[in-house]
């Protein structure tokens, strides 16, 4: 599952990185092996073992995105060596052929020029002021582990709930923090600030007060739609469209606030039972 979860990351970031057809691809199988991912977690939960969302560090700065494919067919070898020991043979012999499948796809993909980690921090056909260029670079730093980390929260509180219900409203906000993440690392590729996302702490996702994080997670949404109203207010003058693009992910808070609202309330009935 570890590995699992380096390949997702790493195939993830080389998407970002790619500026030809091949970025659909590499996204498209960065989802497939995030799915993998969680079902390999269902597997430890069924087999009552205990883990966490640690991993290694993902070097990913490279100059050809040929590098980092290299890499990933590395990492997939190895996921694909561990699946021996799955007892699941059904879900080893799916995970095995879509791996087989992306090493040849990427093996033969068209090799690029990488230029995400050119920290030249131009937004491509936009003349920012240096006062907005610095918004948006620590605003991409921020929201893109951000954004990482509430997939990994949220992830892990529906893969410990049977409660359909609650189930539902954490896909809705694991698919809503895929979309703001890569929107953010495309954007972060682009100004030549890609980044890794951190690794998330065991203590943010092995969450023992559901009510209380809840209660935080929706100040924090207020204060994520905070931070997007000053990015567009900073970006306004220089750029009507991304301004617009800000405002757009700021107002998708909303939903994501009235969804946590849906759940305290939901939570604190069931406590209260």
């Amino acid at each position: 599952m570890i590995k699992l979860h380096e390949a997702w990351l790493e195939m993830l970031m080389a998407g970002f990185m790619s500026k030809t057809q091949s970025k659909q691809v590499l996204f498209d199988f960065s989802d497939i092996l995030f799915r993998h991912f969680t079902w390999l977690e269902n597997e430890l939960i069924e087999l009552d073992e205990s883990y966490n969302y640690d991993r290694d560090t993902i070097a990913i700065k490279v100059e050809r995105l040929s590098d980092l494919l290299h890499n990933i067919i590395k990492r997939l070898d190895e996921v694909d060596l561990q699946l021996l020991s799955s007892p699941d043979k059904k879900l080893n012999a799916r995970i095995a052929s879509d791996i087989h499948y992306m090493r040849e796809v990427i093996s033969n993909m068209n090799d690029e020029m990488i230029t995400a980690f050119s920290m030249e921090r131009v937004f491509p056909g936009i003349a920012l002021t240096q006062e907005a260029t610095d918004a948006l670079t620590l605003f991409l730093f921020e929201e893109t582990y951000k954004e990482y980390e509430l997939i990994m929260i949220y992830n892990y509180l529906k893969a410990h709930s049977n409660d359909a219900y609650l189930n539902r409203i954490f896909q809705i906000l694991i698919d809503e923090s895929f979309f703001h993440l890569k929107s953010f690392g495309e954007m972060s590729a682009k100004m030549g600030i890609l980044a890794v996302p951190r690794v998330v702490m065991k203590e943010l996702y092995q969450i023992e007060d559901v009510v209380q994080f809840l209660k935080d997670g929706i100040f924090e949404e207020y204060a994520a739609k905070e931070e997007c109203k000053k990015l567009s207010d900073a970006v306004s003058k220089d750029s009507p469209e991304l301004a617009k693009f800000f405002d757009f992910i700021n107002h998708q808070e909303n939903y994501h606030i009235s969804l946590m609202e849906d759940a305290l309330e939901y939570f604190t009935g069931k406590n209260n039972e």
